[in-house]
């Protein structure tokens, strides 16, 4: 974005602040009164002395019987004249009614800038002044006039365009008055309260700036502010901390740095310089008795009370919050670490550990534990990428290798993946999917367009969408924000939304940072141009992997096309269907040239203004799917501004520009952005500052780690056949604590605790028997409490775990703590998962083996543990963390692997009736393994029944449901009997 130069003090065209802030604390005086008291003379006389004297005079405005034709037939005299002027007369009142009623319902509700009433401007300006001089008697008058700031001014002065902030709730972008573009003032980081210890200042030494109104794409901030009479943008701190909680003119308060009005006054530090500051008492001349009024009001509003009000403000969300201005209460609480659309149910990270716990309880990366809906991306993704390794083994889809095991992660890919397990907020996720779909098809279901939308704000539970301009009212249960630009909806209304078949409205948004508890996405498509990213290489790189990590992995889209471009080679591992790497700048303009034509005509030729329109029409899931280009290497001026040619109309198209520049001049930039050495994401003319998303070099390579062991392509091995932990299965191997988790959830060996601590000490029994290679502290208590825990309480509970596992006979707790501080399980604690993966892997690769009679034992006590799936009984509510699991794949992967050895140990002595009894307890666990279809069709044919075989035929027909019988069950079924339609058909 082109940076707005400040005036200088000499320039006839800077606008010089005509609100000042106050100097003498001035009581009120007799002559107030009697202001007010003719105020209040005048407006009863105009409203209600008028129209008595007209109506006992000259009569009521509206004749008795309506009969225009009659009218028009009677002759033109003086006593028509008279009607007209009467009816004029009433009219001239009725207006002027309304503009009392619209001035003093702004006045008390403290909304700001009250609506102008059509053709009333001389009428409105004195019953303005008639208003402000009632109220002005009121020892809060200047909190509860929202329009003083303004009279002094001419009323059209008064009615130019301001852009309100929401009170409490965070935004980015105001309306643009420009083409479907707008950049306002939004959160940025509340500065931390410090002891307000200013110098003695003399009266007179006293500055004060007024927030001026928008012109065109810049909106004052405080950091421009600075900037221009400080010096330095940073100082903003010390604005925010002089008018904090100060009553403003409007009624309402500064609580956050970014969130300031068009005529609000902010005293200023004493070194402050500029030609549109006014210095009182100096200035004092120059400006209306109603203005100094206001300005002594504001001034007894510093000092003691101002402390008073910052108490008020952290001890009520509601003050300041104005009469009738919706606003969202936010708590000073920064997000904790994995809560994504629900940013305030975990404690912040120092509420959970304290300092001597760091080494146990803080080894994960910070990055990824603050990033909850990167952190649910990824964990999802690497989740189905391990599900299809497994199904593609099983298989013998790739060169007929079989296993049950994904390959351990180690080092810091496996810190990265207990980050990933306690910071990802996959609810979070659902509830933001599920929100914008719904979204889309309420507004389908009204024939209305999706709004174009800058950016969303996740904060106390809450979404809100930034729109680039009104687009009226939500579709229920969606509500207006702050002003007409902000649609939101809380998160009980979220919860009630179900699964919708629609395209995914808004694909393109992806998380920046977090101020506070509020996350920021930016809606890359939506920009009006090129977002431009500065800073040092290695900490833009952190960004560019982040965003890049996010849009390929995030649940809230449908389909998309990454492009990077000087980096991220290495992340297309991550989603390949989705990213693509470009070697440089000129692929990367001979690529989008090509696009930016096809896209342009695509939509000519559909008739859609937009990507948007196209998206809720009846060709959504197959068309304008976003193209993201995430250029990492600073490009040349030209390239440059070819790229902006090429993003001037990008947003209508679906295509959005993240570009990296050292130098933080991007020619043709339309938002500028800067990250820091300190991880700070900095936008001054935005008002942003934020605490950056990022993706270290570190963490990246971990990641990618991750996604490339699991890959079903990668490795010669693939998924391992080995179990991590195997038991054993003699008769001295008998366990001193047996868990059985296949089926309902029992346990043998141990007394059941008491209390309502029973059902939790049974859930983290389960996950530590899951996960035999042992769980990181902060990943048991992130399972086991989703909404975050203190130490105090998750080490209770595992106290109370040690005590009810006991010790084994030599004195060593059943619970320990290994060398990298992971909980673990003795080898005296098993489960029946345990058992069968042992007795299968015995059996297959062990002394089942070399012996014919071990195997079909080993295999046949195998499927008798299989009671069910896991945790059959499991309360509702509890192991949700089994999301995140694979074992739900493979369990009953291994129990159609365990059916179909022992139907062929069965059919090696063409014993078919015996395989096909293994076969069918197999399906019980796995009845949709087509493996099991296919053994369990040639069992029967060896019977040689073709009765039996065509029964089979059609219940295998009716499992299959509407997509049919998969191809190879289809083609062995003719082999096997070809007339099997037919029969099927006759059998009905």
């Amino acid at each position: 974005m082109p940076r707005r130069r400040s005036p200088s003090p000499s320039s006839s065209t800077a606008p010089r602040n005509r609100t000042p802030q106050p100097v003498r604390v001035r009581r009120r005086t007799f002559g107030d009164f009697v202001k007010a008291f003719l105020a209040f003379v005048a407006l009863a006389v105009l409203l209600v002395g008028v129209p008595v004297a007209l109506a006992m005079t000259a009569g009521w405005p509206f004749p008795e019987t309506f009969e225009p034709m009659e009218w028009l037939k009677q002759d033109i005299s003086v006593s028509t004249f008279l009607s007209i002027l009467t009816f004029v007369v009433w009219l001239a009142w009725a207006q002027f009614t309304a503009c009392v009623l619209v001035e003093m319902k702004a006045a008390l509700s403290g909304v700001g800038v009250p609506g102008r009433v059509p053709g009333a401007g001389p009428s409105q300006l004195l019953a303005r002044q008639l208003v402000a001089a009632l109220l002005l008697v009121g020892a809060t008058a200047a909190s509860f006039t929202p329009s003083l700031a303004q009279l002094g001014q001419t009323y059209d002065d008064n009615q130019r365009p301001t852009v309100a902030a929401a009170q409490q709730t965070p935004g980015l972008f105001a309306q643009q008055q420009e083409q479907a573009a707008g950049t306002a003032a939004a959160v940025a980081e509340q500065a931390s309260h410090t002891e307000a210890a200013p110098a003695a200042k003399k009266q007179g030494d006293t500055k004060f700036y007024r927030i001026q109104p928008p012109e065109g794409r810049h909106h004052d901030s405080l950091w421009e502010i600075a900037e221009r009479h400080l010096g330095d943008g940073r100082r903003y701190k010390e604005i925010f901390e002089l008018n904090k909680d100060r009553a403003q003119p409007d009624g309402s308060r500064l609580s956050e740095a970014s969130l300031i009005r068009p005529g609000w006054i902010m005293e200023m530090p004493g070194d402050a310089r500029g030609g549109d500051l006014v210095e009182m008492p100096d200035d004092a001349p120059e400006v209306s008795p109603e203005v100094r009024q206001q300005i002594s009001d504001y001034a007894r509003t510093g000092d003691g009370a101002q402390e008073q009000g910052g108490d008020q403000a952290q001890g009520s969300g509601d003050e300041g919050s104005g009469g009738g201005t919706a606003h969202v209460d936010l708590p000073q609480q920064r997000p904790a670490p994995g809560t994504g659309h629900a940013d305030l149910q975990r404690p912040a990270p120092d509420q959970v550990a304290t300092p001597a716990q760091d080494s146990s309880s803080f080894g994960l990366p910070e990055a990824l534990l603050t990033a909850p809906l990167l952190a649910a991306g990824l964990l999802g993704a690497l989740g189905h990428r391990r599900r299809q390794a497994l199904w593609q083994s099983a298989f013998a889809g790739i060169g007929g290798r079989r296993g049950m095991e994904p390959p351990t992660p180690t080092g810091d890919a496996l810190d990265v993946q207990d980050a990933l397990l306690v910071g990802a907020d996959p609810e979070g996720v659902r509830l933001l999917d599920r929100s914008l779909r719904g979204l889309a098809a309420s507004l389908a279901a009204e024939s209305r367009p999706l709004p174009t939308v800058y950016a969303a704000w996740m904060s106390n539970g809450d979404l809100h969408l930034q729109l680039a301009q009104p687009s009226g009212k939500p579709p229920s249960p969606w509500q207006l924000g702050q002003d007409q630009t902000f649609w939101m909806l809380a998160r009980a209304d979220a919860e009630t939304y179900e699964d919708v078949d629609t395209a995914a409205p808004y694909p393109g948004l992806v998380s920046l940072g977090t101020m506070d508890d509020s996350r920021l996405l930016l809606n890359l498509e939506s920009v009006p141009g090129i977002v431009s990213l500065s800073g040092r290489e290695e900490d833009r790189a952190a960004v560019f992997a982040s965003v890049a990590a996010e849009l390929a992995t995030n649940g809230w889209s449908d389909r998309m096309t990454i492009t990077l471009v000087g980096f991220g080679e290495d992340l297309t591992a991550l989603a390949p269907s989705r990213l693509r790497h470009l070697d440089g700048i000129e692929a990367l303009i001979e690529t989008m040239e090509a696009e930016t034509r096809q896209r342009r005509g695509a939509l000519g030729a559909a008739g859609h203004d937009s990507v948007l329109t196209g998206r809720t029409g009846p060709a959504q899931h197959t068309r304008w799917a976003p193209h993201l280009v995430l250029l990492a290497a600073e490009p040349s001026p030209e390239d440059a501004m070819t790229l902006a040619e090429l993003a001037a109309d990008a947003s209508r198209l679906g295509i959005g520009y993240l570009v990296g520049t050292g130098s933080g001049d991007l020619p043709g930039a339309a938002w500028e952005m800067e990250i820091t050495g300190e991880g700070r994401l900095l936008a001054p003319l935005l008002g942003l500052e934020l605490d950056a998303q990022l993706l270290p070099a570190a963490e990246r390579r971990a990641v990618v780690e991750l996604f490339t062991d699991a890959d079903p392509e990668h490795g010669p091995d693939g998924p391992g056949a080995t179990p991590p932990f195997l038991v054993d299965i003699s008769e001295q191997g008998r366990p001193a604590v047996y868990a059985r988790l296949v089926g309902p959830y029992e346990i043998i060996g141990l007394e059941t605790p008491d209390g309502e601590r029973s059902a939790l000490l049974h859930e983290a029994l389960a996950l530590l028997l899951l996960h035999r290679e042992g769980v990181h502290p902060r990943v048991l208590s992130s399972a086991l409490w989703p909404r975050g825990v203190t130490d105090d309480v998750r080490e209770a509970l595992l106290d109370r775990l040690r005590d009810w596992l006991g010790t084994d006979p030599d004195g060593t707790p059943r619970l320990r703590t290994d060398d990298a501080g992971r909980l673990t399980l003795a080898k005296s604690v098993v489960s029946d998962l345990d058992v069968l993966r042992s007795l299968y892997h015995e059996a297959t690769r062990g002394k089942g083996v070399d012996s014919r009679a071990v195997r079909g034992r080993l295999l046949t006590d195998a499927l008798v543990l299989v009671r069910g799936p896991l945790l059959a009984d499991r309360p509702e509510g509890r192991y949700r963390w089994l999301t995140h699991e694979i074992v739900d794949a493979q369990l009953p992967l291994l129990v159609a692997d365990t059916g179909l050895a022992l139907a062929e140990f069965h059919m090696e002595k063409n014993r078919a009736e015996k395989a096909i009894e293994a076969l069918n307890a197999a399906l019980r666990t796995a009845p949709s393994d087509e493996r099991l279809w296919n053994e369990l069709l040639r069992a029967t044919h060896a019977l040689d029944d073709p009765h039996r075989l065509t029964a089979l035929a059609s219940d295998l027909l009716t499992r299959s449901g509407a997509r049919g019988l998969p191809p190879r069950t289809e083609a062995l079924l003719d082999e096997l009997l070809p007339t099997w339609r037919d029969a099927v058909a006759a059998a009905g």
